[in-house]
C-alpha cells in the first residue's frame, strides 16, 4: 500500500472508530448517514436516512475515502476488525457490518463502545483471536489488554475495507457516511467524508 493510500485509510478509520468517546466531545459528535444533495469544495449537503437535510461545512484540508467489498471468508486470525453489532435474543452478539482494517493500522481505535447504526448497537475494534465456522462464521475479538467479545457474522452481513475516492464521487445520490462535529452555533463541520463507489456503500 503506498503512502497516499495509507494516509487516506488512517484518517478514515480515525474518524469512524474513535467517534464515541466520553465527555463533551462525545456529546457534540454527529454521525450523518444519507445521500448527497449537493457538493462544493467547502460544503456538503446530505439528505439523511431520517429524511432531513444536513449541511456540513468541510474543514480546510478535509479528506475523502471510499469503501471496497470484502467477504467474511477473508477474515483470519490476527486481523484487526471494526464490527458494529447488537445483542442476540439467545445470547452473544450478531454483526450488523464489518470493516477489515489494513494490517498497517492494527490497533486503531481499539475498544468497545456504544454506536448508533441501529438501537442498542455497539462498535468493537479488536484483533481476531479465533475464527469458527459452526452454524455460520463467528469471530472472537480481543481488545483493551485482554478483554474479549465473540460476534457471529451472518452471511448477509456487509463486509468492507477502505479504498481511494475522489471529490467527483460526491455526486447527487451518492451514499455517504460523515463523522461530524456540532459547533457552538449549531452548524455541522467535518474533516472526513466516506462515500460509496462502484456500487459499494458505506455500511457504518
Amino acid at each position: 500500500m503506498n503512502l497516499k493510500i495509507v494516509m487516506v485509510v488512517l484518517g478514515t478509520i480515525s474518524s469512524l472508530s474513535v467517534a464515541a468517546v466520553s465527555g463533551a466531545q462525545a456529546a457534540d459528535a454527529v454521525r450523518v448517514r444519507g445521500t448527497v444533495v449537493s457538493f462544493d469544495p467547502s460544503l456538503l449537503t446530505v439528505k439523511t436516512r431520517q429524511g432531513e437535510t444536513s449541511a456540513i461545512k468541510l474543514n480546510t484540508g478535509w479528506k475523502i475515502s471510499g469503501v471496497a467489498s470484502a467477504s467474511e471468508k477473508d477474515i483470519k486470525q490476527g486481523d484487526f476488525l471494526g464490527i458494529a453489532s447488537v445483542s442476540k435474543a439467545d445470547g452473544g452478539s450478531g454483526a450488523l457490518e464489518v470493516v477489515i482494517f489494513p494490517a498497517a493500522l492494527k490497533g486503531t481505535g481499539e475498544g468497545d463502545r456504544p454506536w448508533d447504526l441501529q438501537p442498542n448497537s455497539r462498535m468493537t475494534n479488536g484483533t481476531v483471536a479465533d475464527v469458527t465456522d459452526i452454524n455460520g462464521r463467528a469471530v472472537t475479538l480481543t481488545y483493551d489488554n485482554g478483554q474479549t467479545k465473540k460476534i457471529s457474522i451472518p452471511d448477509s452481513t456487509p463486509v468492507v475495507t477502505f479504498a481511494q475516492a475522489e471529490t467527483t464521487d460526491l455526486k447527487p445520490g451518492a451514499t455517504v457516511f460523515v463523522n461530524a462535529q456540532r459547533e457552538a452555533d449549531g452548524t455541522l463541520s467535518s474533516s472526513r467524508v466516506v462515500v460509496g463507489t462502484n456500487g459499494v456503500v458505506p455500511p457504518m
